[in-house]
């Protein structure tokens, strides 16, 4: 803080939009997770302002007792029909999905495999399980397999993955994850958080954009990024959502989603599969910003989605370069430990359906300008 390059808890003043209001000036929005550009659609607030209006602005108890209302249901329905599932639930934020269900499927003498950047919920997931935990390296399908080698093989051995990673932008490889769960006799649980409304259908997400949605047995999606809204969904057949119901703690004891956050992301959902163009625009500014910076000559990694992250390796100087960026106008994240290794630290520039080109033009711009600056271009 003292050295004036603290990038945290910055207020913003407007809603989420492509513009924001800070500090009494426009800054360009390239830090949101607001993939579809949804978050001030007129339909998302009307239609959670009548759920207030119906059933009030709160449930004041868990699912489990007296929380359940008849929108949570079809929410329920309308998620596991989209993803391609027999069922599914929905909880209170993205994180608890994770941190309840990794945390509760295992048992002793079983096994949790994961990725070495796999998102922190999904860490502490298997951090609250009893289950044996490996990971293995980011992407590796050997050290995967080494790792599946060593398991018993009567136990389960279930494999949790992001579909697309949120710091790196890049994918999991979920084709050859389902050729080693096929061959070691394992489960997969894919974390569709950010691929959900980018990738797949409609932005049905990773597993449908690769076609292995019916070989992949637990799909989670949080509603915190494309759908507009705060919470999460966990989708799988429909024994696993009955067991999951009866025994997620997170699920069980936490209060149920809000009717606002409900009704908005059953809005979004419907906008989602009504308006493929959202999507076409987003993969239009997408591949437009990739060009953009590639020719420009940042590092970029393997990055293929509307993440696009900027590498700088150096903890500080990612500071810096946040600060000069918003000072110029711009909006970006940076990316430090433990999000990253401190030798992968990064500024993490991400898209949305309804940034332009010029917008990009004059992120790129920017970025060019404090990257030369800081001498790491």
């Amino acid at each position: 803080m003292q050295l004036g390059v603290y990038p945290y808890f910055r207020q913003i003043d407007s809603h989420q939009d492509t513009e924001v209001m800070m500090s009494g000036k426009k800054v360009l929005m390239f830090g949101s997770n607001s993939y579809m550009g949804l978050t001030y659609d007129k339909r998302i607030v009307d239609a959670a302002v009548k759920a207030v209006q119906k059933y009030g602005t709160g449930c004041a108890g868990s699912r489990f007792l007296n929380g359940t209302l008849d929108i949570h249901v079809q929410l329920e329905h309308e998620l596991a029909d989209f993803v391609g599932k027999d069922d599914a639930l929905v909880y209170s934020t993205g994180f608890t999905v994770n941190s309840g269900v990794v945390s509760c499927l295992t048992g002793r003498n079983d096994y949790i495999l994961g990725d070495d950047r796999d998102h922190a919920s999904i860490v502490d997931g298997r951090r609250l399980s009893y289950s044996t935990f490996l990971h293995y390296k980011h992407n590796d399908m050997e050290d995967l397999e080494a790792k599946l080698k060593i398991c018993n093989p009567e136990a389960v051995k279930l494999i949790v993955t992001d579909g697309l990673f949120s710091m790196e932008g890049d994918l999991a490889k979920l084709p050859e994850i389902v050729e080693l769960k096929k061959k070691y006799n394992a489960s997969i649980m894919v974390d569709e958080a950010h691929g959900l409304g980018v990738f797949g259908r409609n932005g049905r997400g990773t597993c449908d954009h690769f076609g292995v949605t019916d070989d992949v047995d637990l799909i989670m999606g949080t509603f915190s990024k494309s759908l507009a809204s705060i919470g999460g969904f966990i989708a799988a057949d429909s024994d696993t959502i009955n067991y999951l119901r009866h025994n997620s703690r997170t699920y069980i004891f936490s209060a149920s989603n809000t009717p606002a956050t409900t009704a908005a992301a059953m809005e979004a959902l419907n906008i989602l599969k009504s308006e493929p163009e959202r999507i076409e625009n987003l993969w239009k500014v997408t591949n437009y910003a990739l060009a953009r910076f590639k020719d420009a000559g940042f590092e970029m990694g393997e990055t293929e989605s509307p993440i696009i992250p900027l590498y700088v390796r150096d903890v500080f100087k990612t500071f810096k370069v946040t600060k000069l960026a918003f000072d110029n106008g711009v909006f970006i994240n940076p990316v430090i430990p433990p999000a990253c290794a401190p030798q992968d630290t990064l500024v993490r520039v991400a898209l949305m359906a309804t940034h332009t080109t010029e917008q990009v033009d004059r992120c790129v711009e920017v970025m060019v300008k404090v990257f030369k600056q800081e001498g790491l271009l």
